[in-house]
């Protein structure tokens, strides 16, 4: 540990998720294969919804921009992490960090928001389907958008520039494996009072008006699909939802567990299991979710495989030709 006493500190050193060699090869090759689930599972999505007629939708015009968050969320951490597996000293530079930790927080806050826009997005559809196109405007549908990134973007600008302009000399082993506020204010020599209330205003209320925006939303909802006297009509309603409940189900409680719990002056094994379900392994469940779980999107992806089939045998059979 480099200790750079009455300077600032102008690198950090992460304690990492393990010191044993064999855990780390084989934790290496698993996070790899998440990685590169997450960025072919979002992409997937991406293309998918630019590419067929059907998903051109408010819903998954939503969808499209969370396979995209969950792009650069990952990108964040992913790559950091496996190169970190492989060294004996993990180090990030000080600008690096402060780096690392605002677009980390920007793009958490933006899919926070963007969950619960979603949410309405599925009320409007079920409980007032007659207005739903005229609710739900490609116009308003942009500004939703742009309102969930500038919050995200701004929660986070307020968080990093309270916490990476404190003074931090001497001590710069953080005991996590990415730059993240709870582990980096412990090394602060100044007082962090007024840092730690921030990041608790803002990931308290940052969460919990989109999560009562989520549950209000699907307790109207709720009520709406029982009323429906056709049992296709619910099952196809339950079909619309239940992907996007998931999702917010995984980030909600991953996040609560990550933020909002008594504080400790020490990062347990349980926490840094949970910081990596919430930072590294979330962004590859919600295209698996949305794959696995949204009739449409499997519909979607029949098609293009037997577009992609059709194609094939139509060339083979120009080439024998």
């Amino acid at each position: 540990m480099d200790l750079i006493n009455g300077t600032q500190v102008t690198m950090f050193v992460f304690s990492g998720l393990t010191d044993n060699q064999k855990l780390a090869s084989f934790l290496f090759i698993f996070f790899s294969l998440v990685y590169v689930m997450a960025i072919v599972g979002n992409i997937g999505i991406i293309a998918l919804v630019c590419r067929t007629s059907r998903l051109q939708s408010p819903m998954y015009y939503f969808l499209s921009f969370l396979s995209l968050i969950d792009i650069f969320y990952s990108s964040i951490i992913t790559p950091k992490l496996l190169f970190d597996l492989l060294l004996d000293k993990k180090v990030i530079s000080f600008t690096g960090c402060a780096l690392q930790f605002f677009f980390y927080a920007a793009l958490g806050g933006s899919e926070n928001f963007l969950l619960s826009i979603m949410s309405y997005d599925r009320y409007a559809a079920i409980c007032q389907p007659l207005h739903y196109m005229s609710i739900m405007t490609k116009r308003k549908c942009l500004h939703l958008v742009s309102v969930a990134f500038s919050i995200g973007f701004l929660q986070s600008s307020v968080q990093t520039s309270c916490s990476f302009t404190l003074n931090f000399c001497g001590l710069n082993l953080i005991d996590h494996f990415y730059c993240d506020v709870p582990a980096l204010l412990k090394l602060s020599w100044s007082d962090t009072f007024y840092c730690n209330m921030v990041t608790v205003y803002i990931v308290g209320i940052g969460t919990v008006i989109p999560f009562l925006t989520i549950i209000f939303s699907y307790v109207f909802i709720l009520s709406s699909i029982l009323s429906m006297t056709s049992a296709e009509g619910r099952k196809k309603a339950f079909s619309t939802c239940s992907s996007h409940l998931m999702c917010a189900s995984v980030f909600y409680v991953t996040l609560f567990f990550n933020y909002l719990h008594p504080p400790s002056t020490v990062f347990t094994s349980q926490d840094k299991v949970v910081a990596v379900f919430y930072a590294v392994v979330t962004p590859m469940l919600n295209p698996l979710v949305y794959t696995l779980r949204n009739q449409e999107i499997i519909r979607a992806i029949e098609q293009v495989l037997r577009n992609s089939a059709s194609v094939g045998r139509v060339s083979l059979g120009i080439g024998h030709g």
